[in-house]
């Protein structure tokens, strides 16, 4: 009888330790494969902000459709200026008042144009064709797209967002530990449900990652 229950004792003892072990150790492998994953995420949010940036650039709106806006990749450029400055002869005020005034300008020479994909992607369109697409393996899974303006004032600014999911990114991880992911509020962190670019409710064109995955 003592036999069995110095049997049993150990059995709780190593079931105990276990548990401790995975307490610990399910954790550090979560944040292991998020860190990964992130990193993939973000990547294709800061395409598809430059992308954007560069949409609102030439047109002075953002787009809220990813087909139209590999669309404006394919086929939108970039004009190359030089601003100079230049002065001139005031020649109302000379007649006017009779006395030479000279007036202080600046010119902007367009001297050329340049695809946009190119100088952005250097012509991968692969790259900027499936930047809509979720880079995690098995995620099945898209980043949502929004544009449109807010009003500040008396002006409407054009404004955009696109994000996904932090539980489709992690699609195949620990409940429990994605919905402790969800509550985070770290500024060494991605905080929220989303990771993130932009805003529908602000003037805002940065991402809610930390610097730790680069600019935001």
């Amino acid at each position: 009888m003592r036999l069995v229950i110095q049997l049993l004792l150990w059995l709780v003892i190593i079931f105990l330790a276990y548990l401790t072990f995975d307490a610990v150790y399910r954790p550090i492998q979560f944040n292991k494969v998020k860190e990964k994953r992130y990193a993939k995420v973000i990547e294709n949010l800061k395409d598809i902000r430059d992308a954007e940036l560069a949409h609102k650039e030439v047109t002075g709106s953002f787009e809220g459709d990813f087909d139209d806006l590999v669309q404006f990749l394919d086929t939108a450029q970039f004009a190359i200026t030089q601003r100079r400055d230049t002065t001139y002869l005031d020649e109302e005020y000379r007649r006017t008042y009779g006395v030479d005034q000279y007036i202080e300008d600046v010119v902007i020479d367009t001297l050329g144009f340049v695809s946009v994909k190119d100088s952005l992607f250097k012509g991968n369109e692969e790259r900027y064709r499936n930047m809509i697409n979720v880079p995690i393996e098995g995620a099945d899974a898209q980043f949502e797209l929004d544009a449109g303006t807010i009003t500040k004032g008396d002006s409407k600014i054009p404004v955009f967002e696109a994000k996904v999911a932090k539980s489709k990114v992690l699609y195949d991880q620990d409940r429990t530990l994605i919905l402790q992911e969800n509550e985070i509020q770290s500024v060494d962190d991605v905080n929220g449900r989303y990771i993130s670019v932009g805003s529908m409710q602000e003037v805002n064109t940065s991402g809610n990652w930390p610097k730790v995955y680069g600019d935001e």
